[in-house]
């Protein structure tokens, strides 16, 4: 059976065994911010086993797509070294939510194992828990399995999800793949060879572990199976290795075609095999190459398998290729990632071409390095400058060491890393945590949702960066409240500016920054004095708020659009919103177009002229995500989150910070720029309301004036311009032609400048006027001309241009490279070339007179020594 036949198999049995059969989640867990990748069929369920999310039905079936590369769950290191880890694979699995247990689990995979898939029953072996009577009684006296393909073991078949939390005794069961391959069955000294194969796993949350580690029973156990897909295919394809499949051998075919090699048993290309399903299934579901987080992971494994194609032979781009082999092989079972074919290539690609930049000579570095080495240890330094200089991931260098059986240092590596973000912190800008600084308590109450003023007390006062009592007028100090209306800097919004009053004066707030549960505000006192428990009032500036808003609210269509027009992948990764304009930064992999950018701003300024409701609302984490609200992976959430809702459902976000009460108040959107910040990172700069009301007016002067200048009406300035382009081009080749004329003709004339030097013709001369080529031209001819001959001409506008020519008949005696290195320093610059030309340059037009009045007597005594 092929491998879409065993999946098709597998869901039809247990759809007609009353599963409701769930389609594979994304690679990026929706439900557990702690987890890298989805490593398992169960993650997806993981709520409903929690008894946190609430289905139509208590039986399911899956195929789920998952990734094990990297955090805890990583076998990244042992792909391609052996014959069943791979980064990607598929979990076939079922699932039982309180419904039925032990029994019918064991049931069904029997009879799916001996009925549907005709595997003999004298080949599957099958283990428990230890204390576990209740399977064993089922295994061994209802389905029959015999006692001497049976065996009870311990922690390997005990399941937990934590230290806490469900938990239960698992059965599992192997396949054995014949006495001619080595090994022991589960429980021997020699088990974990290759002969016996766990291929199902039965797991039974029976359980919840308490904190002090006891056991209690839950009031409705569950099941969680997972059997791979690729060592099911294997068993039933009769062949040892998954590698060996019919997926794989299509992709092992591809990979070989692609890096033109014959050896099809080549561990790299298990390697590549394995590594496009990963890489293209992981940017299919939105990640994209960086250097942090999911982003780094999926670097590496693409710069693992083009270091691979590497050793292989293979310089040119090839990884990209593969994902057309891919689509035919599983897109018929995953239809999106057929539908995001182009995109993933245009990623793959993008990232080749930028490893290929730093392969080679990383890779040089490295074997002089090895060339240089005294014992079998790589040491730390090498990994961090392999890494920090030319993009190797550590475990790449570790993989190029393994194949020369070496190790790598990577404590002091570690240290050379932690060093260098050290560095990056302290150069970088900080602002000081008062509250860890000063030991501040409790909280300050925002009230700035509802007003921009309110009544409050002072709780602390602070001056260099010291506690005080009170402050006076012309102090620079900061401000802690009961409670406020000024919105503290997070989420990318800048913080408020305004005044606190209170009876004697008025402190005028600057910034208003969050440390901790206090808002600091922090500026200056403009007058009187004020004193810890004093009452104030807090005032906002409306109009600075309103104009933040404008931008924030904007920032949320803007990643909608986005989104919608580039594609599910864009997510964001930072913002600065204040109200001068917005800053959005998000990953995507490649410049976005004009198009593109017009198209973007079409979007958002159609949801803004909508001027639908903004509708926030307090809620549960679990009722953010059933609203479908987007939260950023990573961040930490309290146990309610703030849910900003916008054009009807167009934007879904988690965001505490303050926005518009319609779309339509934010009047206007304009992009004034896009840009790359760092690799596989975008940022758009825009801004609204009146602001992009002035970027318009600003744009609309600008292009009169263009039009006046040109001589042309407004609405003609693009046709005037294409005339004027055209004749500026026809007018500088004309003027070329006219500099060659002049050129030929008055190197006719100043063949007569030559000197004669041992039998060689010397002409050093400066022209006027001349551009680069026409120099290089005119040195042709006069060398034509000369015969035996050194040349060297030289000209400035803007800077110096030099260049040399030496007769081939002559190179034997002096060479142009060195005469231009001779002459380029004394003009501020440098130079090169072959023997028989060289050109160069310099900045240091003054010097030009007395550096071309030294070559004759420097080439002469070159000459006659």
């Amino acid at each position: 059976m092929k491998s879409a036949e065993i999946r098709e198999a597998f869901l039809k049995f247990f759809e007609s065994k009353g599963h409701e059969v769930v389609g594979s989640s994304s690679l990026i867990p929706g439900n557990d911010p702690t987890l890298l990748f989805t490593n398992a069929g169960m993650v997806q369920f993981k709520d409903v086993f929690l008894g946190e999310d609430k289905r139509p039905y208590a039986r399911a079936a899956s195929s789920q797509r998952c990734v094990r590369a990297g955090g805890k769950h990583n076998d990244l290191e042992n792909v391609g070294y052996t014959a069943r880890h791979h980064t990607f694979f598929e979990m076939l699995g079922n699932f039982s939510f309180g419904d039925y247990f032990k029994r019918e689990a064991i049931q069904y995979a029997w009879e799916f194992l001996t009925q549907v898939m005709n595997l003999p029953e004298e080949r599957l072996w099958v283990t428990v828990h230890i204390s576990d009577d209740e399977a064993a009684d089922i295994w061994l006296k209802e389905v029959g399995v015999s006692a001497d393909r049976f065996s009870r073991l311990d922690e390997d078949n005990f399941w937990q999800m934590g230290d806490t939390g469900p938990c239960g005794p698992s059965s599992e069961i192997f396949y054995d793949h014949g006495e001619d391959v080595p090994g022991g069955p589960p429980g021997s000294e020699n088990d974990d060879l290759d002969r016996y194969i766990e291929i199902w796993n039965l797991v039974f949350m029976q359980y919840e572990r308490q904190t002090d580690g006891s056991l209690v029973p839950l009031p409705k156990p569950s099941v969680d199976t997972g059997m791979g897909l690729e060592r099911i295919a294997a068993v039933m394809q009769g062949v040892h290795s998954n590698y060996e499949i019919d997926l794989f051998r299509a992709l092992l075919k591809a990979a070989a075609e692609a890096t033109n090699t014959t050896d099809l048993e080549n561990k790299s290309l298990r390697v590549i095999a394995d590594h496009i399903r990963s890489c293209a299934f992981l940017i299919c579901d939105g990640v994209m190459p960086s250097n942090e987080g999911r982003g780094y992971v999926l670097r590496r494994i693409i710069r693992r398998a083009i270091r691979h194609g590497h050793k292989l032979g293979q310089k040119n781009h090839f990884f990209n290729c593969l994902v057309s082999a891919l689509v035919e092989q599983m897109g018929e079972a995953y239809p999106e990632l057929a539908e995001k074919q182009a995109q993933i290539v245009k990623v793959l690609l993008t990232e080749e071409e930028q490893f290929a930049k730093t392969l080679d000579k990383g890779m040089t570095v490295l074997e002089q390095k090895l060339a240089e080495l005294n014992g079998q240890v790589i040491s730390g330094e090498t990994v961090f400058l392999l890494y920090d200089t030319y993009g190797f991931p550590a475990d790449l260098t570790n993989d190029i060491a393994r194949e020369k059986g070496l190790t790598l240092d990577l404590e002091s590596y570690e240290k050379l890393m932690e060093e260098q973000k050290k560095r990056a912190r302290e150069s970088g800008a900080f602002k000081i945590d008062y509250t860890d600084t000063l030991s501040l308590e409790g909280e300050t109450e925002f009230v700035g949702y509802q007003s921009l003023s309110n009544s409050s007390a002072v709780t602390a006062l602070i001056k260099g960066n010291q506690q005080v009592d009170e402050i006076v007028e012309g102090d620079e100090a900061a401000v802690v409240l009961s409670s406020t209306a000024f919105y503290g800097e997070s989420g990318g919004q800048v913080g408020d500016t305004g005044y606190i009053l209170f009876d004697s004066g008025k402190f005028e707030v600057r910034d208003c920054q969050k440390s901790g549960g206090q808002h600091i505000h922090l500026g200056v006192m403009l007058s009187g004095k004020l004193s810890t428990g004093e009452a104030v009032n807090t005032e906002v500036s409306e109009d600075v708020r309103q104009a933040t808003a404008l931008n924030h609210s904007a920032t949320h269509l803007l990643h909608a659009a986005l989104r919608e027009v580039l594609g599910e992948h864009v997510t964001q990764k930072g913002s600065l919103v204040d109200s001068e304009k917005l800053r959005f930064d998000f990953s995507h992999f490649e410049a976005v177009s004009l198009e593109q950018l017009a198209e973007i701003e079409t979007i958002v300024n159609q949801q803004i002229r909508a001027n639908t409701p903004v509708e926030t609302k307090v809620c549960s984490m679990d009722e953010a995500k059933q609203a479908g609200a987007m939260a950023l992976f990573g961040e930490k959430y309290g146990e309610t989150v703030r849910v900003l809702s916008m054009g009807g459902g167009f934007s879904v976000e988690l965001c505490g910070g303050t926005h518009v009460s319609r779309t339509g108040d934010i009047g206007l959107m304009h992009i004034v720029a896009e840009s790359g910040i760092a690799a596989g990172v975008r940022r758009i700069e825009a801004y609204t309301g009146e602001h992009a009301l002035n970027a318009f007016t600003h744009i609309e002067e600008q292009y009169k004036k263009a039009a006046s200048v040109v001589k042309a009406k407004p609405e003609l300035l693009v046709e005037k311009l294409e005339q004027l382009v055209i004749q500026s081009r026809a007018l500088e080749k004309e003027i070329a032609a006219l500099k060659g004329k002049l050129a030929s003709a008055s190197a006719d004339d100043w063949l007569n400048e030559a000197q004669d030097i041992q039998g060689i013709k010397v002409l050093v001369k400066t022209l006027d006027g001349a551009d680069p080529k026409s120099l290089r031209d005119t040195l042709d001819q006069l060398k034509n001309k000369l015969g035996s001959s050194v040349v060297v001409l030289a000209t400035a506008s803007d800077k110096v241009s030099i260049v040399a020519g030496v007769s081939k008949d002559v190179t034997g005696k002096v060479k142009a490279g060195d005469i231009m290195k001779f002459v380029a320093p004394q003009v501020g610059g440098k130079g090169g070339g072959r023997p028989d030309m060289a050109q160069g340059g310099g900045t240091d037009i003054a010097a030009l007179p007395q550096a071309m009045a030294s070559i004759t007597p420097w080439l002469q005594e070159s000459l006659e020594s």
